[in-house]
This record gives C-alpha cells, sequence and structure tokens, in this order.
C-alpha cells in the first residue's frame, strides 16, 4: 500500500548535501502536511559507523515515528541504511503513514544509494548494541536491499537450473536453513489442482530457528486474506489465489506486525528470499507475486482482485509481478 506522499525539495537538497558531505553522517526525516521533509541532518563524528550511533537516542522518541538516513558504509555509492522507526506508542494514523510511505521515500532518494533497510520499534535497536545483533543475525557480508537480495537468490536459482554455478552464498544459505520433516509435501499441495484459496503460513520456531509450517488453511477467499493471516507474528505465507486461471497463481507474502520482537524481525528478514527458493527447489512452488506488509491489513486485496482476474482471463504476465517483490518505479523513470 502507498501512501500518496512524495518528497519535498528541502529533503532531496538535504540529501544530496549528507550523500557529497564527508563531515555528515545522515539526516532524520518526517511527514508534515503530506510531504516528506528533513528534520535534522547527523554529524560524522567518529571513523566508526557504531560511534556514531548514540547521538541518534537524543533525536528520537517513544512516540514519534521517524525515517533515519545514515551512511554505514560511506566509501560506497550504495552506503546508506533507510531505518523506518515507528515506536508502538505512536499514533495510529502515524505508524500507518509512515509504513506506506517507506519505500516512496527510498524510490525519491534512489533506491541504488541504499544497501540495507529496516524496520524498527524501539530506540534501543539503533544503539551500538543494537546494531550489532542486526549484524549477528543478518548473516551476510554486506547488507542488501529487499530487491537485491530477492533478485540475488533468484540469479542463484535460475543459474544452477541452467547449468551455471550462480551463488555458492545463496546456495549455502538455502541449505543451511533448518526445516522440519513435512514442510516440503505442505507446500506441494499448494500447486494440485484445485488447491485456489489455500493458505499455508510458515513460522521460524525461535531459539532453534527451525523453518516450521504454522498453518494450512483451504477455501480462504481473497476478502479474508488479511484476517486469516496472524496479526501478532511474522509469517512466511504462500496463497493460492482463487482464479479461473488453469495454472496456481500464488502470492508470497511476508508479514511482519510492528509488535514483533527484534530477534523475529531480523530472522525472519534475512531468511524471506531463501524461504521463497526452498518451496521452489523442495516443493516445485512457482510464485506468481511476492509482497511484504508491515501488518496484514496493508494487503490491497482489491488490486490484487484486478491483477489477478486479469491473468485468469489470459492477459500475460508481466516481469514485474512475476520476479521480486513488488517495487514502484522511481521517479522520472517510467
Amino acid at each position: 500500500m502507498q501512501s500518496g506522499i512524495t518528497a519535498s525539495q528541502d529533503l532531496l537538497n538535504w540529501f544530496n548535501n549528507v550523500v557529497s558531505s564527508p563531515t555528515l553522517r545522515g539526516l532524520i526525516a518526517g511527514i508534515e502536511q503530506e510531504e516528506l521533509i528533513p528534520f535534522c541532518t547527523i554529524p560524522l563524528k567518529s571513523p566508526s559507523f557504531l560511534d556514531d550511533l548514540q547521538p541518534l537516542q537524543t533525536h528520537l522518541t517513544p512516540t514519534k515515528a521517524a525515517y533515519i538516513l545514515l551512511k554505514t558504509h560511506p566509501e560506497g555509492s550504495n552506503g546508506f541504511a533507510a531505518i523506518t522507526y515507528v515506536p508502538n506508542a505512536a499514533p495510529v494514523r502515524e505508524k500507518t503513514l509512515f509504513a506506506s510511505t517507506r519505500l516512496t521515500l527510498v524510490r525519491e532518494l534512489g533506491v541504488e544509494r541504499f544497501r540495507e533497510q529496516l524496520f524498527i520499534t524501539e530506540k534501543e535497536e539503533i544503539t551500538k548494541e543494537g546494531w550489532e545483533r542486526h549484524v549477528a543475525h543478518s548473516e551476510l557480508a554486506a547488507p542488501l536491499t529487499v530487491e537485491e537480495t530477492d533478485q540475488a537468490g533468484l540469479r542463484d536459482v535460475e543459474a544452477r537450473e541452467t547449468g551455471g554455478t550462480g551463488s555458492r552464498k545463496g546456495h549455502t544459505k538455502v541449505d543451511a536453513l533448518k526445516k522440519e520433516d513435512g514442510l516440503a509435501e505442505g507446500l506441494r499441495e499448494l500447486m494440485r489442482e484445485g488447491s485456489g484459496g489455500l493458505l499455508v503460513q510458515l513460522k521460524f520456531d525461535l531459539p532453534d530457528e527451525t523453518l516450521r509450517i504454522a498453518s494450512s488453511t483451504p477455501s480462504v477467499s481473497a476478502s479474508s486474506l488479511a484476517t486469516t493471516l496472524s496479526q501478532n507474528d511474522p509469517r512466511l505465507s504462500f496463497y493460492s489465489f482463487p482464479s479461473t486461471s488453469p495454472e496456481p497463481q500464488i502470492l508470497y507474502i511476508y508479514t511482519c506486525p510492528t509488535a514483533s520482537k527484534v530477534k523475529e524481525r531480523m530472522m525472519y528478514s534475512t531468511s524471506k528470499t531463501f524461504t521463497r527458493l526452498i518451496a521452489q527447489e523442495s516443493a516445485g512452488v512457482v510464485v506468481a507475486k511476492s509482497m511484504e506488509a508491515s501488518d496484514p491489513s496493508d494487503i490491497d486485496v482489491a488490486e490484487l482482485e484486478k491483477e489477478f482476474g486479469a491473468k485468469a482471463s489470459g492477459e500475460e504476465q508481466t516481469a514485474s509481478t512475476s520476479r521480486g517483490f513488488a517495487r514502484p518505479k522511481r521517479a522520472g523513470k517510467r
């Protein structure tokens, strides 16, 4: 779900200044009068990114959402992290607005600038200790954006299917994920004839981080999808969208409610691409569209019905909906 809010010229100017300045670590932005605006800049005082995190605490409150744009790797062209801070005590409308605008923010500032995007609800997650915990769980040498991670994993599968070597890292991660017995068989049900409406929700059991089937619910209508998905816990779900298409139309949905624990968010965020690959490799699940939402209620069912209705009537599926997580185009490149 997108909010329709756009970046102000001030924000674009401030961000460009941060990009080029060797004395600035980043900036904090927000939303006012239906625009993304800058609030303040963060000075670069130490060569260590972690040492510059502590001053951020004075700019964050437990009741007001904010966007935090930081140089984590100043030497890289994609050296920024985009952090959406939405505290649990923030007003409901503000939570919704910030969650639905975070992709717009990155798109308008330039997706290529950001190697990582995070969604946090606690100030402590952006301290030195909190960031070290995040890095420890990411299991990636250099953090990637949602789109980069997803496409890297898919390229690995494609390369191996055609006899290439692909990305060793993606293959290793897929093999390393712990999986319960029967997981593949449960996922295969999605590809059977008459599977329309089947919703398979996967979860990670902590602390052993084993991927399991949380629930398998048949005959879930499109209008009931959002309410059937877990409202309190993160889930990696596969949904066979009901349609008249001869082939199953499978949605892959990553949901992570704001009340989720820090370790849960880290685990699910860094494993969502590889979970999709597990479904594809072990169960033959062919994903028609990937989505993510902070809350199940953010899912635009009307748009899905429109899109998959077109597919059912024979309209050719476009590349933008057949691979990767749905992401809007950057302004000026339509």
